[in-house]
């Protein structure tokens, strides 16, 4: 699995997260967990050519601030942000087309 598919240790305060500008989804999961995996492809295949739309994997787990501060309890979850807001959020998606309807929201 490429390093930038990975899911990276948290490292984003939720301030910072809420800095950061434009559109942006937080993908909250772990590499091992079936869920994310089976998303993975769906994700990658909606954000295609979207160089609009900045993207950060990030390793959730218990006591993970971040994950907590949004209110995660099952992975993966997509946090949708505009302007560090909150349009969107999907929790386990299977299907692309959910994706891509959530992405136009931003």
């Amino acid at each position: 699995m490429p390093p930038s598919s990975r899911y990276a240790p948290e490292t984003l305060t939720r301030e910072q997260a809420e800095a950061l500008p434009g559109a942006v989804v937080l993908d909250f999961g772990t590499d091992g967990c079936g869920h994310c995996q089976a998303a993975r492809p769906l994700v990658d295949a909606a954000l295609r050519g979207r160089d609009d739309v900045r993207h950060l994997r990030i390793e959730d787990g218990r006591g993970r601030p971040l994950g907590r501060s949004y209110g995660v309890k099952l992975w993966p979850t997509l946090v949708l942000l505009r302007d560090g807001v909150e349009v969107a959020r999907l929790v386990r998606p299977v299907h692309a087309r959910a994706i891509e309807t959530a992405l136009a929201a931003l």
